[in-house]
């Protein structure tokens, strides 16, 4: 009994060894090393057992000494057996252990001072804003962290922020998800309000689905009233980059002082028996002056050098595989388009004749050889009306600020049009960048298939719209309608119009 007990106590403590070291949440190669030495332990003790056993009862198992077996035997064999089953109990486990360990990754969650994020720097002189809690993880941001499993969402912090009702241009949040490799000094801009909410967001998945889950550039949102809880954690949760919130300062959103504002209600009220669109809308008129000259000088753009200007309800219908904002600085482009058509002639009557103003006070900011071929058929004695549709555009930002444009703007906010008239953005960007610039610095992005109400512009040809997995239906492609001014384009840059395009004409 003696023999049996010492063998039977290494035996149970050793298996509770190995027991210890079985909790996958443990393991490592060190425990790894210390179950491997219980296991050499127990090996040990069961060669001892088989050992005692046949020295017991001989050589050929016959009893020694012509005694019968005893029960001291009995238990030294009832000893050895327990050993096999518990040395056939280890390795099973410890094969199914690896075969899962190694089946499963371990995706690893963030930690409670990555899902703080990071406040944006404030702009000098700006008042302080709002900091926005960061999103829950996304799908995207689950999925870097393992392609195999699935992790839920992390909920999003609780809001404590005191100015949180406060919506000042510097409100900023930033996203979970980390940047990686070059990026240009970019953002996308959005003039909304609270109540699109549910039309942006479309837009929002619209860009991250189809272009920035790749880069995670910021995006910027402002507003002439503060911004609300709701518009900020819906929107940030969407959004791959940084996100800020701006209140647009009441200078750029009111009559200027110059402005008779009879005269101008007396045109709105004309406008709205001619039936004109938006043409009694003095909110309208707010934001075509504010896109047209002071969207840029914001203190939340100040920051940036290259915009890309997103409206509520868009599509964009391929997938943009590239960084285009790279593409406009590697290639010189200061501005671009993906749609353009003629102005509706009764809401800019007068503008052509203050451009003219302009041009005869400041020669020296007409840039040689510039586009001034798709402004006017006569050598700029008229206009055309022919725009670059400016709900979308990706531009420099630095040219907006610079004198030339500057110049530029005054000219036409002093002329009054956008009271007295209903002067679009749309033209005031267009005629600018086809005088200011070379017409080389336009870009014309056909791969970026887009679509707003009620125009689409859908890429020609076949091969790449399957490449891009794009969803448009070339039958709807607005480029090379009547209506359009992208031919005109082609023309003045000499460009090949793309193989099928006489099939979507009118």
């Amino acid at each position: 009994m003696k023999q049996t007990n010492q063998m039977g106590l290494p035996v149970l403590t050793t298996f509770t060894q190995i027991l210890s070291f079985l909790n996958p949440s443990l393991f490592s190669p060190v425990h790894f090393r210390l179950s491997f030495g219980a296991f050499r332990e127990l090996r040990a003790v069961f060669i001892n057992v088989a050992s005692g056993e046949k020295k017991h009862r001989g050589e050929k198992g016959a009893p020694r000494d012509g005694y019968p077996p005893e029960k001291p035997t009995n238990m030294a064999a009832g000893s050895a057996r327990i050993v096999r089953y518990i040395l056939f109990a280890f390795f099973g486990v410890m094969v199914l252990y690896f075969m899962s360990s190694s089946s499963i990754p371990r995706p690893q969650l963030p930690t409670t001072s990555e899902l703080k994020g990071k406040q944006g720097t404030t702009p000098p002189g700006a008042p302080a804003g709002d900091v926005q809690a960061p999103p829950p993880m996304t799908i995207e941001k689950m999925a870097e962290a393992s392609n195999a499993a699935s992790v839920p969402a992390a909920p999003a912090p609780a809001l404590t922020n005191p100015k949180q009702s406060n919506d000042g241009p510097t409100a900023s949040i930033q996203s979970v998800a980390e940047t990686s490799g070059e990026r240009m000094n970019a953002t996308f801009v959005t003039l909304a309000r609270n109540s699109d909410l549910w039309e942006i967001v479309k837009s929002i998945r619209q860009v991250e689905d189809r272009f920035n889950r790749k880069f995670h550039y910021d995006w910027v949102f402002l507003n002439d009233k503060p911004f609300d809880m709701a518009f900020k954690n819906v929107t940030t949760s969407l959004i791959s980059g940084k996100t800020h919130y701006g209140l647009i300062p009441e200078e750029h959103w009111s009559f200027p002082a110059h402005i008779d504002t009879d005269k101008a209600r007396r045109v709105r009220e004309d406008m709205a028996q001619r039936k004109i669109i938006y043409g009694d809308s003095i909110s309208y008129r707010h934001m075509c002056r504010f896109e047209s000259g002071f969207f840029f000088q914001h203190p939340l753009m100040q920051q940036f050098e290259w915009y890309w200007r997103v409206e509520p309800s868009i599509e964009l219908y391929c997938d943009i595989n590239y960084d285009t904002f790279k593409y406009m600085r590697d290639n010189n482009k200061k501005y671009s388009f993906v749609l353009s058509l003629y102005e509706y002639v009764e809401t800019i009557p007068t503008l052509w004749d203050s451009v003219k103003t302009f041009m005869n006070s400041h020669p020296e900011h007409i840039a040689k050889d510039n586009g001034m071929e798709f402004l006017s058929g006569d050598g700029g004695e008229s206009y055309n009306h022919c725009h670059f549709w400016s709900n979308f555009e990706i531009g420099n930002l630095n040219w907006l600020r610079s004198q030339a444009y500057t110049d530029y703007f005054n000219q036409l906010d002093k002329d009054g049009g956008f009271f007295y008239e209903r002067w679009g953005d749309a033209p005031v960007h267009s005629i600018a960048a086809g005088l200011l610039l070379k017409k080389d610095e336009i870009h014309f992005f056909n791969d970026i298939a887009y679509y707003h109400v009620p125009f689409t512009h859908c890429p020609t040809g076949e091969q790449y719209r399957l490449d891009h997995k794009c969803h448009c239906n070339p039958k709807d492609n607005f480029d090379w309608k009547g209506y359009s001014c992208t031919s005109r384009f082609f023309d003045m840059m000499k460009m090949e119009k793309p193989a099928g395009y006489q099939d979507q004409k009118d």
